[in-house]
């Protein structure tokens, strides 16, 4: 098993949930359950990193190890590069961003983007995608879809559907049985050095276009491995019906 680190990058404000970590399911904040999934995945370390004193007290109460960071980062992967300079961990150290809104992210998950890195020292970012089951998530902006080269590195991301079958109907008709599409995981590992470089990335066009950050790094040459999720991911919470779907689905008998 790799040696990495998990950082959950846990903002506070967010336009539809406000407060979104610390929502409560199955009698605990959502950021304790996401804490929990990390663990599992038998990273050697696992840190909270937020910018609102509620979550890191919490979190500190519980034994979760926890960092207090800057309110002004644009996504996750600069409050994980914060954590990473903060910590002065060496350039070749794994560190996997589990988002803090995913309760249910399955730890093999975790592990694999760690595995990935440790497995090939010419990428740069790994990452997880799953096959796009109906043609309702094909035509979501909100579903991410990834193309992949033979030797599954990205080369491209977009909010629009990718690959383009060119008589889209039969593509239509072959959902979900057609394997050339797929859906993009937001679980990222990366090395450390990386992320102390990638504060310095401009924004990319490609970037500002699709709203994606991760085309940055691609625009920038940065390789992205894009592997097969080894487990089923379960929706992650952006919404009040999400919330209440996952609160109902971890709340349930077992």
């Amino acid at each position: 098993m790799p040696e990495f680190k998990v950082v959950i990058p846990a903002r506070f404000e967010s336009t539809r949930l406000p407060g979104k970590p610390m929502l409560e399911i199955a009698g605990k904040p959502m950021i304790g359950h996401v804490a929990e999934r990390a663990l599992e995945s038998g990273a050697e370390e696992v840190l909270v990193a937020t910018d609102h004193h509620s979550i890191f007290t919490w979190c500190l109460g519980q034994g979760i190890r926890a960092e207090l960071t800057s309110r002004c980062h644009r996504s996750g992967t600069d409050r994980v590069a914060e954590i990473a300079g903060k910590k002065g961990w060496a350039d070749e150290t794994i560190v996997v961003n589990l988002q803090g809104d995913e309760p249910l992210m399955p730890p093999e998950n975790i592990r694999r983007v760690a595995e990935m890195l440790e497995a090939d020292e010419a990428l740069t970012i790994a990452t997880l995608c799953e096959p796009v089951r109906t043609q309702q998530e094909l035509n979501n902006p909100n579903v991410v879809k990834v193309v992949r080269d033979q030797r599954q590195q990205a080369l491209y991301f977009s909010r629009a559907p990718i690959p383009w079958w060119r008589d889209g109907s039969d593509a239509q008709a072959a959902l979900p049985d057609w394997p050339a599409c797929f859906r993009h995981v937001g679980l990222y590992a990366y090395r450390a050095g990386f992320l102390r470089a990638c504060g310095q990335l401009p924004p990319g066009n490609l970037e500002v276009t699709e709203s994606l950050e991760q085309l940055r790094f691609m625009e920038a040459g940065y390789r992205i491995g894009v592997a097969d999720a080894p487990a089923p991911v379960p929706a992650g919470v952006d919404t009040e019906e999400d919330l209440e779907h996952i609160r109902r689905q971890m709340e349930a008998p077992s």
